[in-house]
């Protein structure tokens, strides 16, 4: 695999490890790294083959191509969206017309030959892997092409091709200029490993860290059906899992809180062999968006590799993974360094300062706010209607979009999870975004003036009209030691993690009301007598619940996840929870309270409290709240 003696063109994962960033990128890097180190401790990743740095410049150099792109790019304003589309178009296809070097395409020949020999009818990813790619204060999230299910030796020989043309895609150029890389610093090394048919089960990403709070003592995971591309892109809307690491690493039970995605579709592989036409997007069945991709043991084994991978890297990592569909087996595919929170030494707080019509919701990425004026983008093409300080509204995006994003006072999308394309670059950027808002580019309209605020928890809003906000900076370092204990009143968990990086000595009031005001919504009589509520209810406590058995489980299941969540965020500092004091007005705003509830005068004085916890009416919803306590305090030892 080496060309006459001279430095090789192509390595075997099991031959690289971190120290070989240089010469196969650091996405390759690192496959070979946890290969060779990891391998013994649980941790699986597909075998492969690397083309090194060398193989791409000597590509270059042996047709003088090199020389012809980077004096275009010398000569282009990067920050001229046309003039960026029409220069990346032109050197993408002077290398795609530019044949292989002998030696280069007979190293992959061989190579492709080893690693196919077992299976004839195998189907291989071939991924993009930058010299200067994932440093650590840098996130080139998605900037080069990624080809999956690619049969045969002349199929990855055209992929491999097009992902070292994707070097000079629009968005990697753009990023490289305004990061401050030089075009000639930078290579690109093509990576060619086995597939896990994920396309049969299910795929993610997940964190070594919270992605919102930099809180360090859970894992953060993501899963959809299908291949991981539609997670990475945000096409869909996945599960969430949190694990708590300090009893994961006690062996009990350390999921802490679940959240159903919708799951609409699913990417699978085509019966085609058409370059760049492999795979393909088809719906997910009902029964299947209504229940986890995971199951709860699945999720703990993967947090489990998450953190054997963060220890033996020594820093928080964003890890893709895959679970094959034949086996069950769970696999790792890409790991790579996260870029965003371990960057953080400021605290910031926004404050929002008035409420106004709430458009559009979603998941929150980050704390911040933006206001702006809205343009609602339906295609790439229209990226030249977007002037800064404005609003971006699309369905999803891609790397396609990385030049007109950060023009943005912030995003909002359809679709999309807190791992997705959208909200890497967004926390990247420093920009609030809002992903997963479902009909947010029909709610929201070209002109109008709105406000984002990813101020309040796990969910952002869009509400309408430029509100007044303001924006508080601190340094945790510089924080003076207090003479005095101070316990936090925490009642929402969705901030748990964040108020947690606080200096604090533990949780004095955590409101049991306000998680079931949050994460439940429906009043406890109205579950425990489900079969007596009129159809239409009926219909919609189900789509509340789903992923829960009963309406008995998912009151008591989220009530746990909420109380778990604060004691996770505070371990091994003390939580003290309250039970519910919800007045009797609160308790009737629930779904289907009004039934149950009296319409009193003066509520606070009225029918609440230890009163309301005695009474015959409301012991078998007393009896839920104990039972979700107990639950959550025998969850987290």
């Amino acid at each position: 695999m080496s060309n006459n003696g001279s430095s090789p063109l192509v390595l075997w994962y099991n031959q690289l490890g971190m120290n070989d960033v240089d010469r196969v990128g650091g996405k390759n890097a690192s496959l070979g790294e946890m290969i060779t180190n990891l391998s013994g401790m649980g941790v699986s990743v597909p075998n492969g083959f690397a083309t090194t740095a060398d193989a791409f410049n000597q590509f270059l150099d042996q047709s003088g191509v090199n020389q012809r792109i980077y004096e275009l790019l010398d000569k282009t304003d990067i920050d001229d969206v046309s003039q960026l589309a029409k220069a990346g178009a032109q050197i993408r296809q002077w290398i795609i017309d530019t044949p292989f070097q002998p030696e280069l395409e007979n190293a992959i020949r061989d190579a492709y030959a080893q690693l196919s020999s077992d299976d004839e009818n195998a189907s291989f990813a071939v991924r993009s892997s930058a010299t200067a790619e994932d440093m650590p204060d840098a996130s080139f999230a998605g900037q080069q092409e990624t080809f999956l299910n690619v049969q045969g030796f002349d199929a990855v020989l055209v992929a491999v091709k097009h992902v070292f043309a994707s070097l000079f895609n629009d968005r990697a150029i753009s990023y490289r200029v305004h990061q401050g890389y030089d075009h000639r610093g930078v290579a690109l090394s093509a990576g060619v490993q086995r597939m896990v048919r994920s396309d049969l089960a299910s795929s993610g990403v997940m964190f070594s860290i919270d992605t919102e709070s930099g809180f360090d003592q859970v894992v953060f995971i993501t899963s959809a059906w299908g291949l991981g591309e539609m997670v990475v892109q945000g096409a869909v809307n996945p599960d969430e899992f949190y694990v708590h690491k300090p009893t994961l690493a006690a062996g009990r039970p350390a999921i802490v809180r679940r959240t159903m995605g919708s799951k609409k579709i699913r990417m699978v592989y085509a019966a085609t062999q058409e370059h760049g036409k492999q795979v393909k997007i088809e719906d997910v069945p009902q029964e299947q968006r209504d229940i986890f991709s995971l199951t709860n043991e699945e999720v703990q084994e993967l947090a489990k590799q998450a953190v054997q991978i963060e220890q033996h890297y020594g820093r928080p990592m964003d890890i893709e993974w895959a679970k094959d569909g034949h086996t069950g087996k769970l696999f790792i595919v890409q790991a790579r360094p996260e870029t965003v929170r371990s960057r953080g030494q400021v605290m910031e707080r926004y404050t929002l300062h008035a409420q106004g019509k709430i458009i559009a919701e979603g998941r929150a990425i980050g704390h911040r706010i933006g206001a702006g004026t809205v343009k609602v983008i339906h295609d790439i093409g229209e990226m030249n209607r977007i002037e800064p300080g404005d609003v971006l509204v699309t369905d999803m995006t891609d790397p396609d979009w990385e030049p007109i994003m950060k023009k943005a006072a912030a995003i909002v999308t359809n679709r999309g999870g807190r791992t997705c394309h959208a909200a890497i670059i967004a926390r990247e950027l420093g920009i609030p975004a809002v992903v997963g808002c479902g009909d947010a580019t029909e709610r929201m309209k070209d002109g109008e003036k709105v406000t984002v605020s990813c101020a309040e928890g796990d969910t952002g809003y869009v509400y309408a009209d430029m509100l007044d906000f303001s924006v508080k900076s601190s340094s945790v370092d510089t924080m003076p030691e207090l003479p005095l204990k101070v316990m936090m009143n925490v009642g929402n968990p969705d901030r748990a993690f964040d108020f947690a990086c606080l200096p604090n000595e533990g949780v004095g009031l955590a409101r049991l009301e306000f998680i079931i005001n949050r994460m439940i919504g429906v009043h406890p009589r109205a579950l425990l007598e489900f079969d007596d509520q009129d159809a239409a209810l009926q219909n919609d406590i189900r789509e509340m619940m789903k992923g829960f058995d009963s309406p008995r489980e998912f009151y008591v299941g989220r009530l746990t996840e909420g109380i778990a969540t604060l004691g996770a965020a505070f371990y091994p500092k003390r939580v003290i929870v309250r039970l519910s004091d919800f007045k009797s007005n609160e308790y009737a705003n629930l779904v289907g309270g009004e039934r149950y509830e009296p319409h009193e005068e003066h509520p606070m004085l009225g029918f609440r409290g230890a009163g309301r916890d005695v009474a015959d009416s409301f012991r078998a919803c007393l009896a839920l709240d104990c039972g979700a306590g107990s639950r959550g305090r025998l969850a987290l030892g």
